[in-house]
């Protein structure tokens, strides 16, 4: 630890701090998951096969960024606040222009080639080369802001409030402003607005990144890395660490469910029910349910274990939308209802999903010896792209399968398989994300509990 009268102790200062990163964060990350395919394929005229397409290959790119930045972060040199706080603001500039270049709309009378290498090219700037150089450094920060158990789950859930913020003012907002009625009486997407609000989220996570910077103080010293770089020697601890892994591979499942949900919501409520109203409505649903669950899951994580806690979250989100798959309810409201209940198994999850990979740190230096904060969370933020990826691919693949295009956008048969989609794909990956962390997943409460001893007993020496 830091030690000085100038050091803050560990605070709400922190905790808000932390929650406006994560704030910031997803302005441009919610935007892209939930309005980007639907933007590209209704504004654009791009297929949604393409879309998906670029989506999951930009993820091959980030195998490569990932997990440079994390070892250019554990090689930096600390600044005057700390290791990894300074990169939050030199980078979340550039993350913010390139998040809203996605969206020139004043390309939409250009070639379908020119729009196709415009959506990959800003599309991998900004996912992969800008917010990978905001993001790895952003989710290390959280072990060097204190090393206690506790504080690092407060953490994780403000973390997730930030996430939930972001998610109400673009989920509620959004569906509001960015769509019009044509002459049919269907809710189309505007090209031109969708641009106006990816400016306004830009400015907003601009402000909200400087927020971060001032408010977070890291307190725990966490050395530069000075030997050479072993590219064997990293792949084999990473193939090794059964932890990471585990995480890793839950994490695509929970991305699954929580992406393909997040675009799914663009077509079912102006499609299926058409109803954008309805829509809005989740977005003020999913804070609410949010801020529930963080008044007692850190409580329940500490009390239960995270491991324990996160996969009875899972089955019963599996549940729930198993049931409204044969439900198969026509009432844009009662399907708001089955979101809601079925987002207190995804909010837990979130939740304590933050901590997890603290946990998965802690392990990583009793197993090793060694830490490596950036290494493992480039790796961790690579799983979770990698879950964006599966996510965009999956559903643009489903999508184009059911014969979703500009022109059959809503035919009963086209729309009937949207709701089906938007019911089956989160079912599928609550079951995938519990089995996961059942059987791969070794960190139960009682191995953590002993990892935290463990390295408390080698500071004290």
């Amino acid at each position: 630890m830091k030690t000085g009268e100038t050091t803050k102790p560990f605070g709400m200062r922190d905790k808000l701090g932390y929650m406006f990163g994560n704030f910031g964060n997803d302005f441009t990350f919610i935007l892209s998951s939930m309005i980007l395919m639907k933007f590209y394929s209704d504004v654009m005229g791009v297929p949604v096969g393409i879309i998906g397409t670029m989506m999951m290959a930009a993820r091959f790119v980030d195998a490569f960024t990932d997990v440079a930045m994390g070892q250019i972060v554990d090689r930096s040199r600390p600044g005057k606040k700390g290791k990894f706080i300074e990169w939050i603001l030199w980078m979340c500039g550039p993350v913010s222009v390139a998040s809203f270049l996605m969206y020139a709309s004043w390309f939409r009378d250009m070639s379908l080639g020119f729009k196709i290498f415009w959506m990959f090219l800003t599309y991998l700037l900004w996912g992969s080369v800008f917010y990978t150089s905001i993001n790895i450094p952003y989710g290390s920060m959280a072990s060097a802001v204190s090393e206690e158990s506790k504080d690092r789950a407060q953490l994780s859930n403000w973390r997730t409030i930030g996430s939930a913020l972001a998610g109400t003012v673009i989920g509620v907002v959004l569906p509001l402003v960015v769509y019009y009625t044509d002459e049919n009486g269907n809710s189309v997407l505007s090209g031109t607005k969708t641009m106006i609000a990816a400016l306004l989220c830009s400015i907003g996570a601009v402000i909200c990144y400087i927020l971060c910077y001032f408010l977070v103080t890291e307190r725990v010293k966490v050395e530069r890395k000075t030997e050479a770089f072993d590219l064997g020697k990293l792949l084999s601890g990473l193939i090794h660490n059964r932890a990471l892994i585990g995480i890793v591979v839950a994490s695509i499942c929970m991305l699954l469910v929580q992406l393909s949900l997040s675009t799914m919501i663009t077509y079912v409520f102006p499609n299926y029910f058409r109803n954008t109203q309805a829509q809005a409505a989740t977005g003020i649903v999913g804070l609410v349910i949010t801020l529930i669950c963080a008044g007692f899951t850190v409580r329940m994580s500490e009390k239960y274990g995270r491991k324990e806690l996160a996969i009875l979250s899972a089955i019963f989100g599996a549940v729930v939308f198993s049931v409204a798959f044969f439900w198969h309810t026509t009432n844009a409201w009662v399907f708001v209802g089955i979101y809601a209940v079925s987002y207190i198994g995804l909010a837990i999850f979130n939740l304590i999903c933050w901590a997890m990979i603290t946990d998965v740190i802690d392990d990583t230096q009793v197993q090793t010896g060694e830490r490596s904060d950036g290494t493992i969370y480039a790796v961790y933020s690579f799983s979770r792209k990698l879950g964006q990826a599966a996510s965009s691919g999956v559903t643009g693949m489903l999508l184009s399968m059911i014969g979703y295009t500009q022109a059959t956008a809503f035919d009963p048969e086209v729309t009937t398989g949207i709701y089906n989609l938007t019911c089956l794909v989160p079912a599928i990956g609550y079951a995938l994300l519990a089995v996961v962390l059942y059987l791969f997943y070794p960190l139960n409460k009682e191995r953590v509990e002993k990892n935290i001893k463990q390295l408390a007993k080698k500071q004290e020496k």
